[in-house]
């Protein structure tokens, strides 16, 4: 009889207990949501964990808490936060929600997708789209991203992901306009802009590639020798070849004598039909290497086209006594390749 009452008591004692620890818990738990919404993020904090102690299993004192060591950006706290609220409600949609951003602003993308896949919000595609990307699934990041900005055509990063997402799978014509999507709605973002200049360049279309140079340039993007040099031959490509000279000399100032530049001016002349300024820029590299075959049959190639063609015939004869292999393009009667 003894022991079934003090059984009894133990029990009533332990539900009086827990009782109060509730009470307790709900207290603090109240008090920090308000000292949160006044964001007194910092005495917030210390009444959530008050909170926890008097009930350890409260998970919306977690999850609040986490959200809240966020105002903070004390990150890893949040994460323990999520990841016991997690473990106590699993199928708690706002916690997976909170981990799947917080797995993808800390690079674990495989983590993000996971979670991804088990939560029902509103960012799901544009999380999954731009994880694929990172795990370089461009197929599949094609799908979300494209699937996110369906839902929200405002959002840049996807866009310019996208735009990306299509350069590795080879179709830069659709890569385009995702770019130009992208730095429309961040007009400020130089290195998309360059990009977008880039891409441009590579479709020959020089006067919109030099457009977005200059944009690129007046918000701030590092004019290194690689962009005065695509800035310099766009210039020349797009018909300004007396500027571009004057861009690309900027680079020969800096680094004398560089034959690849001087090549790539020559053939840059030779192409726009500028013979007289190709045959000079040849006639550097030579005095630079008197042995450079090919460049002494690009120069009897251009006297031809100055209508000297006996001089110019006699020039790549000589060529091709240097360097047999050359024969094939005087029978072609076109220019050696991947100069």
């Amino acid at each position: 009889m003894k022991k079934l009452f003090f059984f009894l008591f133990v029990c009533l004692l332990s539900s009086f207990v827990f009782a109060q620890n509730q009470d307790s818990a709900r207290f603090y738990y109240n008090k920090a949501v308000q000292e949160n919404i006044s964001r007194l993020y910092s005495v917030a904090a210390k009444d959530f964990d008050k909170a926890i102690e008097f009930d350890s299993k409260f998970t919306d004192a977690y999850i609040a808490s986490g959200k809240n060591n966020l105002s903070m950006r004390r990150i890893t706290e949040a994460q323990e936060n999520f990841n016991k609220a997690y473990e106590l409600d699993p199928k708690n949609n706002d916690v997976i929600s909170q981990l799947m951003t917080l797995s993808f602003n800390n690079h674990q993308f495989q983590k993000a997708i996971d979670l991804a896949q088990k939560c029902n919000c509103d960012n799901v595609s544009r999380i999954l789209g731009m994880s694929y990307y990172s795990l370089e699934d461009y197929g599949k990041a094609a799908k979300y991203l494209q699937d996110a900005l369906s839902k929200d055509d405002k959002d840049a990063e996807s866009a310019y992901t996208l735009g990306r997402t299509y350069l590795e799978l080879e179709e830069e014509k659709n890569a385009i306009p995702q770019f130009e999507k992208a730095v429309e709605l961040e007009p400020t973002r130089s290195q998309w802009q360059y990009e977008l200049g880039l891409l441009y360049y590579n479709q020959n279309d020089f006067k919109n590639s030099l457009k977005y140079f200059d944009l690129a340039a007046s918000n701030g993007y590092n004019k290194t020798n690689d962009f005065y040099e695509n800035y310099g031959f766009a210039q020349i490509y797009s018909g300004d070849a007396e500027n571009g000279i004057k861009t690309l000399n900027i680079i020969l100032e800096r680094k004398p004598n560089n034959k690849e530049l001087l090549n790539n001016i020559a053939h840059a002349f030779y192409d726009t039909k500028k013979y007289n300024e190709a045959l000079d820029y040849f006639t550097k590299i030579l005095n630079l290497n008197p042995q450079d075959a090919t460049t002494l049959f690009m120069a009897g190639l251009t006297f031809q086209k100055l209508g000297q063609k006996e001089k110019g015939q006699k020039i790549c004869d000589k060529a091709i006594s240097m360097d047999p292999s050359l024969s094939k393009y005087r029978q072609k009667n076109e220019m050696p390749q991947g100069l």
